[in-house]
């Protein structure tokens, strides 16, 4: 089993390599959603560097946490952290969204070790994670559960149903994690369903509440390891985020939720990328 361990350095290499990977990825894809998938780039890093138990060679291994990308257009950099993290070949990530790799352009979970649950459609990744936790707690299993959602997500009513249903629960095992990059796909969160005050919705939902910046990874790392008590209340990180976090001429800009990085934003992205001052 992997018990990760905890050093600022290896999680910022790490989110960078995976940024790399992403934006790669998308361009030679021809796909859409880059600006997703930066803003959660060292929400990832942290999770796989220092938070969560797992066997890249026993991808089923009972008592490893159970991480959901529940936020599924994001799917380019789940499958970079796994071939950073040994799940799959690095070669693999050549045949991201080609026509029959499982390597699609939502997440999938056939034929891709690593990961738990296919996503796509929003809404579904937090009543998932509810009936894992609370199996575990029928199974008497001490593993965890980790839900990454976007913020655009809790428009959904399926987030709502189940945060009443993981509070009645005291699903304390379960942990959600809101990229809140305040941006979506036609507009800002604001504007087309205003969500604040967020943190005291959750609040009223009787969840344990922590708001971070999710691009400090020392902040994440700190909140992340807290322990857990499996018959608590469940936990929600209000991540702040950037949307297209890392490229400049991408970050916060709307317009990077749908392009695909031309042969310059790649040229552009992999030289800021190489400078680890940046």
């Amino acid at each position: 089993m992997i018990i990760p361990v905890h050093s600022t350095d290896r999680s910022e290499s790490l989110a960078r390599r995976i940024r790399k990977h992403c934006v790669q990825m998308c361009h030679d894809a021809g796909t859409s959603h880059i600006g997703s998938n930066l803003s959660c780039c060292d929400l990832i890093a942290v999770l796989y560097s220092s938070i969560l138990r797992y066997d890249p060679n026993q991808p089923q291994m009972a008592d490893r946490d159970r991480f959901i990308m529940s936020k599924g257009h994001a799917a380019a950099v789940i499958y970079a952290v796994l071939a950073e993290t040994g799940f799959i070949p690095e070669e693999k990530l050549r045949e991201f969204c080609q026509n029959g790799s499982p390597i699609a352009g939502h997440v999938h979970s056939h034929g891709v070790p690593g990961i738990e649950f296919s996503t796509g459609s929003l809404g579904h990744g937090l009543p998932v994670g509810c009936g894992i936790a609370l199996a575990a707690r029928a199974d008497k299993s001490n593993h965890r559960v980790f839900v990454l959602m976007s913020d655009g997500e809790c428009d959904e009513g399926t987030t709502w149903e189940a945060a009443l249903f993981a509070a009645q629960h005291r699903l304390g095992g379960l942990t959600a994690i809101i990229d809140t990059n305040s941006w979506q796909s036609y507009g800002s969160t604001a504007d087309v369903l205003d969500l604040e005050p967020f943190a005291d919705k959750w609040k009223a939902f009787r969840w344990d509440v922590t708001e971070v910046n999710g691009h400090d990874h020392q902040a994440i790392q700190k909140v992340l390891s807290r322990p857990v008590d499996p018959n608590g209340p469940p936990r929600v990180v209000i991540a702040r985020t950037v949307k297209g976090k890392g490229i400049p001429h991408m970050e916060d800009q709307l317009v990077w939720h749908y392009r695909s990085p031309s042969d310059e934003d790649v040229r552009l992205a992999q030289s800021i990328l190489e400078d680890p001052n940046s």
